[in-house]
């Protein structure tokens, strides 16, 4: 019987990881609000949830950059 394994493969991380995680959730927050204004949703609720969003992800991503930029850093010691 063979087993699947969910694992991702290592990658490298990007020469500007934090700054190509704020520009990314930046786009994302900007076509929430987008969305919400060509649908006629309310324009200071879109960019409330947009903003919330927006700190929760790239408080998350930036966690995560770095422990694994720590991670490395125990690896090559």
């Amino acid at each position: 019987m063979k087993k699947l394994r969910w694992q991702m493969p290592d990658r490298e991380v990007p020469k500007h990881p934090y700054r190509d995680s704020v520009i990314v959730y930046a786009v994302l927050a900007g076509i929430v609000v987008l969305v919400a204004v060509l649908t006629g949703g309310s324009l200071e609720r879109a960019i409330l949830i947009a903003g919330v969003a927006f700190v929760i992800a790239t408080a998350y991503s930036w966690w995560r950059w770095r422990e694994k930029l720590k991670a490395q850093e125990r690896e090559r010691r």
